[in-house]
């Protein structure tokens, strides 16, 4: 799915490699390669299941606040989660390549989450091929804040993400074959006709406080928030100078790996991308021979956060 792309991670990282064979175990990250469809599924089914039993108790408990309110909130989590699981797919880190699994597959998590399948799999392949870039990496290109001003960059843990992104989706997808681009004008009028569909049945059976409570604040008010806070975590607080150092590592904990699905361990992701997203955790400890040779910080969401907005740090630089 990657188009034109001129593979500067991997020409920037061939002393990493080199570091790789010296360093690891190289049978015991192969291990870590291998995938289990059932625990992939199990994980799924658990995703959607907390959704439904999020629904559930917003629709039944509507005017108790310490109930729906909690909901909701681990709704909006969750929804970001089919993002994660989405993920999965476009690195083939589920159970098969056959293309008719993947693509259902795919459909089945972008669509929660209002992702067009093949732009999302396109733009992550070539973020992960152009990783280092300010242009060709599209994720840096076209969504990072251009304006380092701490309003704006609340922005993006507002509504006001969507229109952020899709506006810079649109932007990348202008450079696409026109072919490709059609493709994606039908996956996107599928995904929002979905959506306006769920919107409409919400409110004719359950009123418009019903729609907030179980649509707008999980998908617009808590999801951007998940989605800030998972995107600081990956390439803001780096060393520009070493490519083994170009993305953060996270001091992570259950809540956090519950919460994201283990796409908190993103450096390591991108060292290893096709490791399952729950065999991340043993691949951070089998790389701790290699982050101990480069001046890697561990960080927190939390001071992420404070150095994003207090301090007002500029993205993809050096923090400290």
């Amino acid at each position: 799915m990657s188009g034109m792309s001129s593979g500067h991670w991997h020409a920037s990282t061939e002393d990493l490699r080199a570091e790789f064979r010296d360093h690891l175990d190289l049978e015991h990250i192969k291990t870590l390669h291998e995938t289990s469809g059932w625990r992939h599924a199990a994980i799924a089914v658990r995703q959607f299941a907390l959704a439904a039993i999020c629904a559930y108790l917003v629709i039944r408990f509507p005017s108790t606040l310490w109930i729906w309110l909690p909901a909701a909130v681990l709704l909006g989590f969750v929804v970001f989660s089919f993002t994660v699981l989405l993920h999965e797919v476009v690195h083939r880190a589920v159970f098969c390549d056959r293309a008719r699994s993947v693509r259902a597959l795919a459909w089945l998590y972008a669509v929660p989450s209002g992702l067009a399948p093949s732009q999302f799999t396109r733009w992550h392949l070539d973020h992960h091929a152009e990783l280092g870039t300010d242009d060709l990496d599209p994720k840096r290109h076209h969504l990072t804040p251009k304006i380092v001003r701490r309003w704006f960059k609340l922005l993006y843990m507002t509504p006001a993400l969507f229109p952020i992104y899709f506006r810079a989706a649109a932007r990348e997808a202008a450079t696409y074959e026109p072919e490709f681009r059609a493709r994606l004008r039908g996956e996107r009028v599928g995904v929002i006709a979905f959506h306006l569909s769920l919107m409409a049945a919400i409110a004719w059976f359950g009123g418009a406080a019903l729609l907030v409570k179980l649509y707008i604040v999980p998908i617009f008010c808590v999801f951007p928030i998940a989605f800030t806070i998972n995107r600081l975590g990956q390439h803001y607080d780096i060393v520009p100078e070493d490519p083994a150092a170009w993305g953060t590592i996270i001091r992570t904990n259950p809540v956090w790996n519950f919460l994201f699905l283990w796409s908190n361990y993103h450096m390591e992701h991108h060292y290893f991308p096709r490791v399952p997203f729950y065999n991340l955790p043993a691949l951070h400890k089998a790389l701790d021979p290699i982050f101990k040779r480069h001046p890697m910080r561990v960080r927190t969401y939390g001071g992420l956060l404070w150095d994003w907005l207090a301090k007002n740090k500029t993205p993809h630089l050096n923090w400290h």
